[in-house]
């Protein structure tokens, strides 16, 4: 069972309801490096060093905040629990806004935690829940988390509530310094048409699970190349923008390959998806070495070492005719 990262209780008019909070997302497990001295390939060390004691355990280290030049005062633990607000053991509702973000600039999110209610609380955490999600409402408060009072939003989720802290407004940078035209474009009849066409055709459900992650198994195919000392394949990518005399006809061509790719996933579940033509032959022509290359990096950390370590010999005796 996951362990709660805060306790306390949202507070809207009299009403008080004991909750946790638990972080709804988790770091993925990506790829992790290590920095090495380019001349000689060794891992640096990363050291705590005091300029009195020279290095330090980084469990001697405390917080200090700097009151004036070179004097600091230590805080710890105790002094953040201290702190007279009461964010700091509660979720102070503010009001209730419309649930659509575009109403209260809730775009800029930061990070998204469940709300658990205590089982005291569950009946008034509950209607909560059940009259924001009649009323399309989002709650608007404040809390302290991680040492410092953060906006958020409360909106009903799955069987529970989500809390999503917010950016201040004074750490959303404006759009007055970007390169935007002030101008109104009109578009020709036929133009918005075959977008909307266009639109209507990539329309769908979104369902997470039918979107993976291939940068990190790209990521390996390169360096398993290197560890094998091989070229990397580069990747063909065009990108070039589309011309205002060409926009009609790329919207048409667009429409006929969204139109196709529905249908190819529509023909059956045991056939393999196919973003486009080109994609699908390219797979079928490469299963072999697609399989092959799996293999690979499902034991690329095992592999990797083992090549290290082959190849050690003939970098020490590289390293020492240098």
């Amino acid at each position: 069972m996951p362990r709660s990262m805060w306790r306390g209780a949202i507070q809207f008019g009299l009403v008080t309801v004991p909750v946790k909070l638990y972080l709804a997302t988790e770091s993925r497990g990506g790829l992790s490096f290590n920095l090495l001295h380019r001349e000689c390939g060794e891992r640096i060390q990363m050291k705590v060093h005091c300029p009195i004691h020279g290095e330090i355990p980084r469990s001697d280290t405390v917080r200090g905040f700097e009151y004036s030049k070179g004097q600091y005062v230590l805080i710890d633990e105790a002094d953040f629990e201290s702190v007279p607000l009461k964010t700091v053991r509660s979720i102070e509702i503010e009001q209730f806004v419309d649930a659509s973000r575009e109403a209260h600039g809730a775009n800029f999110v930061k990070q998204a935690y469940y709300l658990e209610p205590e089982p005291i609380g569950r009946k008034a955490f509950y209607l909560l829940k059940s009259v924001l999600a009649d009323e399309g409402l989002s709650a608007i408060a404040k809390i302290v988390l991680k040492d410092r009072e953060v906006l958020a939003a409360i909106n009903p989720y799955s069987r529970t509530m989500l809390l999503t802290t917010l950016y201040w407004p004074d750490e959303v940078r404006g759009v007055a310094e970007l390169d935007l035209p002030e101008e109104e474009f009109d578009f020709k009849p036929a133009e918005r048409t075959m977008a909307q066409q266009l639109v209507q055709a990539m329309k769908g459900e979104f369902d997470a699970d039918e979107y993976k992650d291939n940068y990190r198994q790209a990521l390996m195919a390169v360096i398993e190349a290197k560890v094998d000392g091989k070229p990397a394949e580069l990747p063909k990518v065009s990108e070039k923008p589309t011309k205002i005399a060409d926009l009609m006809s790329v919207l048409e061509a667009s429409v006929a390959a969204a139109r196709d790719a529905r249908a190819t996933r529509g023909a059956g579940a045991a056939a393999p998806k196919a973003a486009s033509g080109k994609a699908a032959a390219t797979k079928s022509g490469s299963t072999k070495a697609t399989a092959t290359k799996s293999a690979k990096v499902a034991d690329i950390g095992s592999g990797a070492k083992r090549a290290a370590r082959k190849a050690e010999p003939a970098a020490s005796a590289k390293r020492k005719t240098a």
